[in-house]
């Protein structure tokens, strides 16, 4: 399956929103999905979510019967990337300078999002 960078951030986002303390996300064929996830299928939600936890952005929780993905939480790294992909303005220059390079894989979208906030910082503030 080719790697949707949309799909990665919307998982992002709805683990940050609806994971907590003790309280895992599901993502099961038997549940729905949450909210931001609705407009992809399970297969879709599935793999990209596999990814997300095999590139160290996830946690993974614990099994419940019949659940085929739990997810605990984001992880310092997962936490780090999405703040700096979370306004859709940081988000659409991400992508615009990974498709420059013919690139979407995760870890180049990881490092673009690193530099377009570095950037930023350096153009406002000097740095």
């Amino acid at each position: 399956m080719k790697l949707n960078p949309d799909c990665i951030r919307d998982i992002l986002l709805a683990v940050e929103e609806n994971t907590g303390y003790r309280k895992e996300l599901q993502i099961s064929r038997a549940l729905p999905l949450p909210e931001q996830l609705q407009k992809y299928d399970f297969e879709t939600v599935a793999y990209h979510a596999k990814q997300c936890i095999m590139a160290g952005l996830l946690v993974k929780g614990h099994p419940f019967l019949r659940v085929e993905i739990p997810i605990a939480d984001l992880t310092p790294a997962g936490h780090d990337f999405l703040a700096n992909i979370r306004a859709d303005t940081n988000w659409n220059r991400v992508k615009q300078k990974a498709k420059s390079v013919g690139s979407e894989s995760l870890s180049i979208l990881i490092q673009i999002a690193s530099q377009v906030i570095t950037s930023m910082l350096t153009q406002l503030h000097g740095f």
